[in-house]
């Protein structure tokens, strides 16, 4: 289905009829070969990606409607603790055959198009991955994260945990003692 000198990401339909109606079922899984997502939390590099889907010829093209599963590596934005975040997120995308494209370069920017016999389904499952992930991703909803002042987890802390506030402002008057002024 993929050779070795191309991406991982691109199908080769051949085996697909152009006649609307017909169908095919694939299912495959590839390493990653660079991270997806953001830094926070991220499909790293070597990570496997299984990936199931269907491909529909349709008048206009292939419309492939199918799922990736995976697992994210990331940190909790809380208590910055590892957490690896599960991924089953569905997609669908409609592949345009080349004679459908328009010959307006404007209409076409988000549009999918067909090279040949090849699919490449990297941004459709780019864009699954990243659109499930969470944009603060937490180990749990009971996490209380770090103590400002210190930066110890709080779940570690005793109850009565606490930092004395003093204005910075008024800093200056930290060593004045009125019963030490002078003498009258």
């Amino acid at each position: 289905m993929n050779s070795k000198a191309q991406s991982p990401f691109k199908v080769n339909l051949h085996e697909l009829p152009r006649r609307a109606g017909e169908m095919r079922e694939y299912a495959f899984s590839f390493p990653v070969t660079e991270p997806i997502g953001v830094p926070l939390l991220q499909i790293t590099v070597g990570t496997e990606i299984s990936l199931q889907f269907k491909a529909e010829s349709v008048d206009d093209g292939v419309l492939i409607t199918g799922e990736v599963k995976t697992h994210a590596k990331g940190e909790c934005g809380r208590c910055l603790d590892p957490i690896d975040f599960a991924i089953d997120q569905r997609f669908q995308e409609l592949y345009l055959y080349v004679s459908r494209k328009s010959e307006n370069p404007d209409e076409d920017d988000e549009l999918f198009v067909l090279d040949g016999d090849v699919a490449d389904l990297e941004i459709a499952i780019r864009d699954a991955a990243i659109l499930s992930m969470p944009v603060n991703p937490i180990c749990s909803q009971e996490c209380e994260g770090l103590c400002p002042q210190c930066g110890e987890k709080r779940a570690e802390l005793p109850d009565v945990h606490g930092h004395e506030v003093v204005d910075p402002r008024w800093g200056g008057l930290s060593g004045w003692n009125p019963s030490s002024g002078p003498e009258k």
